[in-house]
């Protein structure tokens, strides 16, 4: 089942980049923690106020957004 739900885009909260379920952290924050090595756990014992759906819905919205054509210009 999809986690989608939980991304949000509001343009008066954090320049209109990509929030999970409407707080003032974005999709690129978890993203970050994630690849600097955080756990999911860890993660979730820092912000208490996360869920683990919302860490599957950045890693998600983050899978979608990277499925683009890449066009080579010569």
């Amino acid at each position: 089942m999809s986690e989608l739900h939980r991304i949000t885009v509001n343009p008066e909260l954090c320049g209109g980049r990509p929030c999970i379920r409407g707080m003032r952290i974005r999709v690129k924050d978890v993203l970050d923690l994630l690849a600097s090595g955080a756990s999911r756990e860890e993660i979730l014992e820092d912000y208490p106020y996360l869920e683990p759906g919302d860490i599957t819905a950045a890693l998600e919205y983050a899978a979608r957004q990277s499925d683009h054509s890449v066009l080579s210009v010569a």
